[in-house]
């Protein structure tokens, strides 16, 4: 049995944990529900996040059952907000310790510096965000991956790149047939109509 452990705040990227989310519940399911996934956040009311979407936690930091899996996601609150906020940050910390695995997406590597599981790892984060996070000292940002695995941290560049790191975890966990088919139930097989690099 595999418990997935979500942590939402106010002004969390929507995607950068409902991506994850979609994966390891998903994942669940095709286990025939022996596995779990649970939104953890500070309070038990509503969180709004970066976008405006509203959600409601299942459990608070202090009421939730053991976790394998400490998910962290990005947005303005993981880098601008939590990261100052010791009860969040000393949280993360301590739960870390305890989990198996920890999956940070995007700028959710801020808090996990703030919380102390990054220090001294290999990370990715956001593009926009790579140069103030190697500035904060005591992390190698990885700069070409969208997804870096260090020990039992693993920590992603944003959105699409957090639904990756999150298949990579479940074929970890439950083998490659299973990350595959948890890839086709999502039907996860990325074709953008507008490359990036395309000139406008």
């Amino acid at each position: 049995m595999t418990t997935y452990g979500l942590l939402v705040f106010e002004d969390a990227e929507e995607l950068d944990f409902v991506g994850p989310w979609e994966v390891f519940t998903v994942s669940a399911r095709l286990r025939d529900g022996v596995d779990s996934a649970v939104l953890i956040a500070e309070h038990p009311g509503p969180v709004r996040c970066n976008k405006g979407l509203r959600v409601l936690p299942d459990h608070t930091l202090g009421d939730h059952p053991p976790l394998d899996v400490l998910h962290v996601p990005g947005g303005r609150g993981a880098r601008d907000v939590q990261p100052h906020n010791p009860v969040v940050t000393d949280w993360i910390g301590k739960t870390a310790g305890q989990t198996a695995w920890v999956h940070g997406v995007c700028t959710g590597t801020f808090l996990l510096h703030a919380a102390g599981p990054a220090r001294g790892r290999r990370v990715a984060t956001h593009w926009s965000h790579e140069d103030t996070l190697q500035a904060l000292g005591d992390v190698t940002v990885v700069r070409d991956a969208r997804y870096v695995v260090d020990g039992n941290l693993i920590t992603s560049q944003g959105v699409s790149a957090g639904i990756d790191s999150a298949l990579w975890l479940v074929g970890r966990l439950h083998g490659r047939d299973h990350a595959r088919a948890v890839r086709r139930y999502i039907q996860y097989d990325p074709a953008p109509p507008y490359l990036a690099d395309e000139p406008v």
